[in-house]
């Protein structure tokens, strides 16, 4: 544990919070949160569940049966696989079904591939159930996406695993269908499991209205984990529901750890749940569609920038400027120059050695119209200044 890092996006808000509380004009990119309050019918069920002394007790450590058929219904609408209650773990929030998808698959030694720029616990999760997680770089020009020819360079004996997001964060990339089937024929074929992270399936700008899962694309579940969850596309990252899908047996290990370590997931915030999985998606379009306004004007507002280069983010509510080309004496690593931004223009930024990739920033456009036109205009102009 002592060996154990902190989450940097957590500190990062961490220290926006306490400068804001000093008096200081901050405006934070580093969410990794929509800024929209959930969905007024979403807390109206769960203001009714609340009252039901039914939800007043222990339930099933693997979740209620009518949200495990709801995540059923959504999967199969939304990522194009059909599966059974038995499939089905209910966790606190998707963070809980990766920690216990890795204590499930990995013994100690075994590694797991993982596609660079990453999310910040991913290493963390894996380290914890004992493996070892191997990083697998991307780059820019590439849309940072991972190849099969990637995945092959980092092939070993010990392989057990590869985890595959779309979209990413914090790069925002999505995958095609081919690009993901490609991906999950190369696990089918090697014999390894793919952890695919879906939590921001339903964020994604064009034409799609959902991002292709790579179970779905490939054909098969004996391989592949889905983890997903309410916290991005119904705004409800505090309520703290997730699910993980996958073999029953798999599961059912999951399962028992979960008995274990928190039983089961509230049963209010479960309510709230399937409130949202069952009931209007009107807000999940609205909310798309204001990212997506947001995420055009940030990019365009950031190719005025001189020295930062960008690629256009096509899911999630990030921005992954690469400011390699800014970096200085005074400011010689991108976690430095985070360090700057905040301290000296009130500007929270999460570096991109947090990632895996030095020389990159992240930037959250889940923040309002105004925050983001005077934050990135600070921003343009002490770049201007490097």
């Amino acid at each position: 544990m002592a060996g154990l890092a902190g989450s940097a996006t957590l500190a990062i808000n961490s220290r926006a919070r306490e400068m804001a509380a000093e008096g200081h004009d901050v405006i934070s990119f580093g969410a990794g949160e929509p800024d929209f309050p959930t969905p007024e019918h979403i807390v109206s069920a769960a203001r009714s569940a609340a009252a039901d002394p039914s939800n007043h007790h222990y339930t099933a450590n693997v979740g209620l049966a009518p949200l495990r058929t709801a995540v059923a219904d959504y999967t199969k609408r939304y990522s194009g696989v059909e599966v059974g209650g038995e499939q089905i773990l209910v966790t606190n929030g998707a963070k809980q079904a990766i920690f216990q998808t890795f204590a499930a698959l990995l013994d100690p030694g075994d590694e797991a591939l993982l596609p660079a720029p990453h999310w910040v616990t991913y290493p963390s999760g894996i380290e914890l159930a004992g493996g070892v997680p191997v990083s697998v770089p991307t780059t820019m020009e590439a849309r940072f996406k991972v190849t099969v020819d990637d995945l092959d360079r980092h092939l070993t004996p010990s392989t057990k695993l590869v985890v595959f997001v779309s979209p990413s964060n914090p790069t925002g990339a999505v995958y095609t269908a081919d690009e993901a089937r490609a991906i999950g024929e190369w696990a089918r074929q090697n014999d390894i499991w793919v952890v695919a992270d879906e939590i921001y399936q339903r964020l994604v700008y064009g034409t799609d209205e959902v991002a292709p899962s790579v179970a779905a694309v490939t054909g098969a579940l004996e391989n592949f984990v889905l983890v997903n969850g309410v916290a991005k596309s119904f705004a409800m990252t505090g309520w703290r529901v997730g699910w993980m899908i996958g073999p029953p047996d798999l599961v059912d290990a999951a399962a028992r750890h979960q008995s274990h370590a928190t039983g089961n997931v509230n049963n209010v915030a479960q309510m709230a749940a399937l409130e949202a999985l069952t009931g209007p998606q009107d807000t999940v379009v609205t909310m798309r569609e204001a990212f997506d306004k947001r995420r055009q004007r940030m990019l365009s507002m950031l190719a005025t920038a001189p020295g930062v280069g960008c690629s256009e983010p096509e899911g999630a509510f990030y921005v992954f400027p690469r400011v390699l080309d800014l970096l200085n004496d005074r400011y010689p690593t991108s976690a430095a120059l985070a360090g700057g931004l905040l301290e000296e223009a009130g500007i929270a930024v999460v570096p991109g050695e947090s990632f895996g990739a030095p020389g990159f920033i992240r930037l959250s456009y889940a923040l309002s119209d105004e925050d983001l036109e005077r934050g990135v205009s600070r921003m343009v102009a002490m770049f201007g200044r490097l």
